[in-house]
């Protein structure tokens, strides 16, 4: 079992799921960054709860040498979307997406499976594969 499946145990063993795990460097701090997701929602209690959990596990199959913070959080209500389950969790919600050739689609998301997304925009229905995809996100219209 690698890191990733040991996190993502822990992490459902506490009523969560993963939604994402980023490692990334800001002011010269090495991030170890888990965002959580739950059908009750994600509060500070349930972060620390997660974050208890997989800190064993990371003292013993330490990722980026040993030197980093660890953080555990909601992936907020403007998240990116970087692969299908991500894309169908996010049926019924807006969402930007760019292209590979800079082109910029936003709509509601109202369909996705394992190989395309459909997006309604003020234009009508496209569909778009996975790999036409450089970069999406949800939105909040505010």
């Amino acid at each position: 079992m690698n890191l990733e499946e040991s996190i993502e145990l822990a992490v459902q063993g506490c009523g969560a799921e993963v939604y994402d795990i980023v490692t990334t460097k800001e002011n010269d701090k090495n991030i170890f960054r888990v965002y959580i997701t739950s059908k009750d929602g994600v509060n500070l209690d349930k972060c620390a709860e997660v974050s208890r959990m997989i800190s064993p596990i990371l003292d013993l199959d330490e990722p980026m040498s040993g030197v980093y913070n660890l953080e555990v959080s909601s992936p907020g209500i403007e998240r990116k979307l970087k692969n299908p389950r991500h894309f169908k969790a996010s049926i019924g919600e807006k969402i930007k997406l760019k292209d590979f050739e800079k082109n910029i689609i936003k709509g509601e998301l109202i369909g996705a499976d394992d190989n395309e997304i459909k997006i309604k925009t003020e234009h009508g229905e496209e569909i778009v594969t996975y790999d036409e995809i450089s970069s999406a996100s949800t939105y909040f219209e505010w």
